[in-house]
């Protein structure tokens, strides 16, 4: 999958409202200064906790979830969506108008799969690492090994000794939090 410009990003972080998508989830909001005040939608909330930013256009919940971003978390957060898959979307404008039904917020019922590589170690280590979680995808990847085929290249001790990997962005469906 082709990355996602920097430039796409920022425009749908500039021109979708996150007052819009909170009202579309029927979140009554009521102005506090420069601020808009209601229910947070992520958590249990028996008194207005989200706070919305219209001019920053940002959220953050001050309440149970300590939630908050602009609109792409907004949407990966109430949609249990990637980032990849909230910013198209986004792009879509895939989303309802407040006079439509409230849908309740989906929660991932994927459990996260524990990191292939320990964020925390020194560079040499997590880049050994890194070159050993792409190596076994390589290893279990028929399309990988097609590719180099279709390219000449068929020695499997070419393979083991420049330690060739397919890097397929799998390594980001491990562990959200970490830094890799």
């Amino acid at each position: 999958m082709a990355r996602i410009p920097e430039a796409e990003v920022e425009r749908l972080k500039r021109e979708i409202s996150v007052q819009r998508l909170a009202e579309a989830r029927g979140i009554k909001l009521t102005r506090q200064g420069a601020d808009l005040v209601g229910k947070c939608p992520f958590h249990d909330d028996r008194t207005p906790s989200l706070v919305i930013s219209p001019a920053k256009n940002l959220w953050h919940c001050l309440g149970a979830c300590n939630a908050g971003g602009d609109v792409i978390e907004w949407v990966m957060r109430a949609e249990g969506v990637s980032f990849r898959h909230a910013v198209e979307m986004l792009r879509q404008d895939h989303f309802p108008s407040a006079a439509e039904p409230i849908q309740p917020v989906k929660t991932c019922t994927v459990r996260k799969l524990p990191a292939p590589v320990t964020a925390a170690a020194e560079d040499g280590k997590l880049l050994r690492e890194i070159v050993g979680f792409y190596q076994e995808t390589f290893n279990e990847s028929p399309e990988a090994m097609r590719y180099l085929e279709s390219r000449g290249l068929h020695s499997a001790e070419m393979v083991e000794r420049f330690r060739l990997g397919f890097a397929n962005r799998t390594l980001q469906n491990y562990h959200r939090d970490s830094k890799v």
